[in-house]
Formats: C-alpha cells, sequence, structure tokens
C-alpha cells in the first residue's frame, strides 16, 4: 500500500512538473549575417579610394537573444526579451558593448487589450512603418536607410528608461505610444515619446507614426538616448543633436499577386542644432521613397527602392543651405532553406549641396565626393 502511494505521488508530482513547464516558455534565437563588401569611394584623411571589407549584419543585424513567457491565467501572459547585437566578423558586442544592447524589456500582455512592457526598446516608427520601407527586416534593411538615418526608420538609436503599450488587433487596426523618462531632474532633458498606428485589409497595409526628443543635445546621459553609444555604432540622425527633434512618418504597402510595392513618406525637424556647421539654427529633411519586391520563385526573391531627399539647413557657412540625396538600392535574395539565404545587393547615392558628399549607411565612410557607389554578397542565417 505504502509503494502505491508513493508511486501516486510520484506521477502527480511529474505531471505537475510537466503542466508548469506547458505554461512557461523561454527561446533562444538569433540572426548571424556575414558578408563581403565593395565601395568605390572612401575618404580617410588624405587618402582616397575604393575600400574592400568583410561586414557583419549589414542586412540584418547578426544578434541573438532570449525571449520568454508565462501564462497567469485568463488570457494575461507575462513576457520578457533580452537581445544582443554582436559582430561575426571578430565577435565583439555590438551597441557601445553593451551585454543586451538591442532590446531588453519585462512586461504584461492581455489577449483582449494588448501589451505594457518595461525596459530598453524601439519606437513606434520602428513598429509601424519601417516594416512597410526598403529598410524591413526582410528587405535592405541597414544599407537602405536614409540618409545618416535621419528618420530612424533604421533604429539606429533605440529607447532607454521606455515605458511603451501596444494595442491587440482590433480587426486590422493597431496602436501604439511609446515614452522615454530623461530619469534627471531635468524632466525634459533627453526624453523620448512617440505614437504610432496601422491597419492592415486585404492587400493594403498602411502605417503612420510620431517620435519626438527633447534635448537630445544636452549633458544628461542617463536619458531616453545614449548619444555616445549612437557615436559607436554609426551615423544615426540623432548623432546630429538638436533641442528638439520631431520625425513624422507615414507608409503604405499593396500586394498585387507575387509582388509588393510600397511607398514611405518621412519628414524630419532639428531645431537648435549645430549640425552642418549650423549655429543653433534648424535642419530638416524629406524624404520620399518608393519599393518594391518580386518573388519569381518560391526560393528567389529581387526588390528595388528609390528615395529622394530633400534637405534644408539655417545658419551655416560651412556647407549649402540646401541638399539633394538620391540613392537607388536593389536586392537578391536566394533561400537555400526556411533559415538560411545568400544575398546580393547594390547602392548608388549622389548628393548635390555645397560641401556636401556622398555616404551610404554601413559603407565604411564618406565618399570624397557627391557619388558612392556600394556591392555586398552575404549570407545569413537564422535560428
Amino acid at each position: 500500500m505504502l509503494n502505491k502511494k508513493v508511486m501516486g505521488l510520484a506521477v502527480i508530482g511529474s505531471l505537475s512538473v510537466s503542466l508548469a513547464h506547458a505554461q512557461n516558455s523561454v527561446t533562444l534565437y538569433g540572426s548571424i549575417d556575414a558578408g563581403l563588401m565593395y565601395t568605390n569611394n572612401v575618404k580617410h584623411g588624405a587618402t582616397q579610394g575604393p575600400l574592400y571589407q568583410a561586414t557583419s549584419g549589414n542586412t540584418n543585424g547578426s544578434q541573438f537573444g532570449i525571449r520568454g513567457s508565462e501564462d497567469l491565467g485568463g488570457g494575461v501572459t507575462a513576457i520578457f526579451k533580452l537581445e544582443n547585437g554582436f559582430s561575426v566578423q571578430n565577435g565583439k558586442l555590438g551597441q557601445d558593448g553593451r551585454l543586451f544592447g538591442r532590446q531588453t524589456y519585462v512586461g504584461i500582455r492581455d489577449d483582449q487589450w494588448g501589451t505594457i512592457t518595461l525596459g530598453r526598446q524601439y519606437d513606434e516608427g520602428i513598429d509601424y512603418v519601417a516594416p512597410l520601407s526598403d529598410v524591413a527586416y526582410d528587405f535592405g534593411k541597414t544599407g537602405f536607410a536614409h540618409p545618416f538615418d535621419n528618420d530612424n526608420l533604421d533604429y539606429s538609436v533605440r529607447i532607454n528608461n521606455s515605458v511603451k503599450f501596444a494595442s491587440s488587433n482590433f480587426d486590422g487596426f493597431k496602436f501604439g505610444t511609446l515614452y522615454g523618462f530623461s530619469n534627471s531632474s531635468e524632466f525634459d532633458a533627453n526624453r523620448v515619446y512617440s505614437v504610432g498606428a496601422s491597419y492592415g485589409s486585404g492587400p493594403l497595409n498602411v502605417g503612420v507614426s510620431y517620435l519626438q526628443l527633447d534635448g537630445s543635445n544636452s549633458t544628461n546621459t542617463t536619458g531616453a538616448i545614449d548619444v555616445a553609444e549612437s557615436t559607436a555604432n554609426g551615423t544615426g540622425g540623432f548623432l546630429l543633436g538638436a533641442d528638439v527633434q520631431r520625425v513624422a512618418a507615414a507608409g503604405l504597402n499593396y500586394t498585387l499577386g507575387s509582388a509588393v510595392v510600397g511607398f514611405v513618406y518621412s519628414h524630419s525637424e532639428f531645431e537648435g542644432t549645430e549640425a552642418f556647421g549650423s549655429a543653433g539654427g534648424n535642419l530638416r529633411f524629406d524624404n520620399y521613397e518608393v519599393n518594391g519586391k518580386y518573388s519569381l520563385t518560391p526560393s528567389l526573391k529581387v526588390g528595388i527602392g528609390y528615395t529622394y531627399t530633400d534637405g534644408h539647413v539655417t545658419d551655416t557657412t560651412t556647407y549649402g543651405a540646401d541638399s539633394k540625396w538620391n540613392q537607388l538600392n536593389a536586392q537578391v535574395l536566394y533561400f537555400l532553406s526556411k533559415s538560411t539565404d545568400v544575398y546580393l545587393e547594390s547602392m548608388y547615392q549622389h548628393v548635390s549641396g555645397k560641401n556636401y558628399v556622398a555616404f551610404v549607411n554601413t559603407s565604411g565612410g564618406a565618399s570624397s565626393t557627391g557619388n558612392q557607389i556600394v556591392a555586398t554578397v552575404g549570407s545569413r542565417t537564422r535560428f
């Protein structure tokens, strides 16, 4: 009799452990992207010429992460994400050496209403407009960013100290908002807020967003944006720094059989900036992008994008007040499996205006002229 009781308790305990595991989930995931890049003209000091380099994360940043969830019952789930960025070429951490520099957050998801999360996160432009552009995760991504990533659709900066709400899907309509605290007694010194929404119905998807950063040129280094991190990792638009920065963006995609065509517009303003030699004046960018993707076969996809950027800066004598960027992007993807592909992509940028030079994002450096051509061949795998 005693042995039967012991066995019964053991079975019940085993079932309890199994049920507990069934209600909890922890997943390791990531992607590795490596390639070889050619840039026709890069200026380094007094020298200039072509640059050949091995790259990491040219289309999708090389990363690994841990995400998890716990079922709390009643349609409520606790969630978390810890996401790291690194270079596959040298093994170094990205995002200025952060252990989990891409995203870190914890929160609660309600199946009926939505999700609230706290931590280091992306703004609403990345959630609602970027997927419609040619910097989308499944398109050209980093190299296709608008000049200096001035609208942050390629998330050159991420938002620290942030609280974020993302709604559930209400018959195709979704919305969200984010606030990043300055963590300073100066409440508006290096703080961020953002809102966005999207709607999808049949072949049509549209999205809009607004982002504002107050005091990105302040001395507060504990706020929503870490300027030192951005400086260490590229040419993010928010490196320009300003008393007030505003970005309004909108986009749409329309699916036609095996093709997807899209249009994105974004307007970026930097008030009280010293960028491009300005003495505390204003800087603006208007970006107009058209893009298209086509699946030739289930394994072979091609894409093309064109962006025209109209720039204007005040209170500068070093640069011209007006500048124009034209960038043409193209990509070919061949899927070896569901998780692994090889790619070939190229970017051409032409800029006009006094003392402006071309600088394709991640090209390795600015050109010595108003033109720059970049070509990359690489492979990426996801797990």
